[in-house]
C-alpha cells in the first residue's frame, strides 16, 4: 500500500521561491508563480488544483500511472501542462516537476547561477 503525502499553499509557495527568479504573483485571479516573465504554474479556482507546465510525454506517464494526482481537462489537451491535486502528491514529487516547469523557463544566467552552485 503506497502511503500518501499532501503537499499544501504554503508547501507549494516555500517550494516555488526556492528556485533563482521565482515571483508570486497572479493568473486568471488565482495564485501563480512567473520565472522571466513566463508562466510556470497556477492554482486552479477549485483551491486544490495545481496547472503546471510540463512536456506532453511526461504528462502522458503520469496521467496514466496516477490519476487520481495527476489529470488534464479538455481545456489543457493541446498545452503542455498537467493538472495536479495538491492534496494527493508528495512534495517531493512537487518540487521535482516545478524544478522541470522552471528549467524550461528561466533565463539562461538564472540557469548559470543555478549550475554555478
Amino acid at each position: 500500500m503506497r502511503q500518501t503525502f499532501s503537499t499544501d499553499i504554503e508547501t507549494l509557495r516555500r517550494i516555488a521561491l526556492s528556485f533563482p527568479g521565482v515571483e508570486e504573483g497572479t493568473s486568471y485571479g488565482t495564485l501563480g508563480y512567473r520565472v522571466s516573465k513566463k508562466l510556470i504554474c497556477r492554482m486552479k479556482e477549485d483551491g486544490e488544483s495545481l496547472a503546471i507546465r510540463m512536456e506532453f510525454s511526461e504528462r502522458e506517464m503520469l496521467v496514466e500511472g496516477e490519476p487520481e494526482t495527476f489529470y488534464f481537462t479538455e481545456h489543457y489537451r493541446n498545452y503542455p501542462m498537467v493538472l495536479v491535486r495538491l492534496p494527493k502528491v508528495h512534495p517531493d514529487e512537487v518540487k521535482r516537476i516545478f524544478g522541470n516547469a522552471w528549467r524550461r523557463s528561466a533565463s539562461k544566467k538564472l540557469l548559470n547561477q543555478v549550475a554555478n552552485r
